[in-house]
């Protein structure tokens, strides 16, 4: 039987993050979203690591549970440290089966930097030091580079990144067997680049409020439990598909700049030498133009083994669209609701119900909305710079009335 897991996300312990990503609020929306498994994110922090031992209870080899969401010893660390390169400023998902193994990596860390003054720890130190001190004390502990091309923090960002995975780890580069894309990237993106065929990639929600969890996530069919998890995204078996963004609407995917309102494609930044036209300082370099520096294949050109991935919108962004109202309005937030608690959760809705039951199941015009992003008929404005991207489905002119129907009586 399939599960859903999103193993990178925050606490109420990291910067600019809800006050509801509390275990609570964490496992309440993880079973409105359909999500199985979900990472505690954090456990760097002292207090937040006391609050998962206390709430936390063992379940299955390595996972924990509260109620019945099952959880994984999570947390990113953010390393900003020099090198003849330059800058480098990459994040580090870790994984962990054990209080214990948590307890002895956190116990090292804590010699080289502070621990307290945020969920994700910003330390000066090496990625190779933590890859060091994460084999020494926390064997059955596992790294995978977070958001990979980010341009500001990631393995191979624009602003701090670098070319080869091997420059960053070095001889740790064998432990390594995992990526995550992020939000701006999706595999085919990725695929594009040979260096990348050995890496499994990965995809999670990065969620910083609980309403976000699982926009990104993965989908196995597996036992649950840690070993299963980690030989899925170790070799792929098991592992049947990832969920993911469309790659533009991250707000890093194309290049640009926020303060003078400057979007560009990769090749409109080469014609203006990587220059804002208006204010002539250097554009922020996004995903699609670093994946076009390194690349050296085609996007035409197949990949054979690889992980499928689906492409999603988050529901209730599909309602708001269909109301023509904020995603946040309440409207919005009672349909949602009414929807996940008739037919099971979020993603059964946008993944596994079948065309009939959705036509026959939800009103019109939802139900077509919902069936027109499964068919991939979008229409999209990319994110750059920070500033998230627009994605709507393309309704058809039938659907486009009632929504203007819809919008004129609110």
């Amino acid at each position: 039987m399939s599960w859903i897991a999103d193993l990178h996300i925050h606490s109420l312990f990291s910067r600019a993050t809800s006050r509801e990503m509390n275990v609570e609020g964490i496992s309440r929306w993880a079973r409105k979203k359909g999500i199985t498994l979900v990472g505690t994110g954090d456990f760097t922090h002292p207090e937040w690591l006391q609050i998962l031992k206390k709430t936390l209870k063992p379940a299955r080899d390595g996972l924990f549970v509260y109620g019945d969401v099952y959880f994984v010893l999570s947390a990113e660390i953010s390393h900003i440290y020099s090198t003849s390169q330059g800058p480098k400023k990459i994040h580090l998902l870790i994984l962990s089966p054990s209080f214990e193994e948590v307890e002895a990596f956190n116990r090292e860390l804590s010699r080289l930097g502070n621990l307290t003054s945020d969920g994700r720890p910003i330390l000066g130190i090496d990625v190779k030091k933590s890859m060091e001190l994460l084999l020494k004390v926390a064997p059955n502990s596992v790294a995978i580079p977070a958001h990979i091309w980010t341009p500001h923090f990631s393995l191979f960002g624009s602003e701090s990144g670098f070319n080869r995975i091997e420059d960053c780890f070095g001889e740790y580069t064998p432990c390594i067997f995992s990526l995550e894309t992020g939000l701006s990237s999706d595999p085919p993106m990725n695929w594009r680049w040979s260096a990348l065929d050995r890496f499994i990639l990965v995809s999670n929600s990065d969620a910083h409020s609980p309403n976000r969890l699982g926009r990104e996530a993965n989908v196995f069919d597996i036992p649950l439990d840690y070993h299963s998890l980690i030989k899925a995204i170790k070799t792929g078996e098991g592992f049947l598909f990832t969920i993911e963004f469309f790659p533009q609407e991250g707000k890093y995917h194309y290049d640009g700049h926020r303060k003078c309102g400057v979007v560009f494609s990769p090749r409109q930044s080469l014609l203006y030498g990587n220059l804002c036209p208006v204010c002539g300082k250097l554009l922020t370099i996004g995903v699609m133009h670093r994946v076009e520096e390194l690349a050296d294949r085609e996007e035409e050109e197949s990949v054979e083994g690889r992980v499928p991935y689906r492409h999603l919108i988050p529901l209730e962004e599909i309602i708001a669209q269909v109301r023509g109202v904020g995603r946040d309005t309440q409207g919005v937030k009672r349909e949602y609701e009414n929807l996940i608690e008739r037919w099971g959760g979020e993603l059964k809705i946008l993944l596994e119900m079948e065309e009939e039951e959705i036509k026959e199941g939800i009103s019109y015009p939802l139900n077509e909305a919902i069936l027109a992003m499964r068919r991939g008929e979008v229409d999209i404005e990319p994110g750059y710079d920070g500033v998230y991207g627009k994605v709507k489905v393309r309704l058809s002119p039938r659907e486009e009335e009632d929504n203007q129907s819809q919008l004129t009586l609110f």
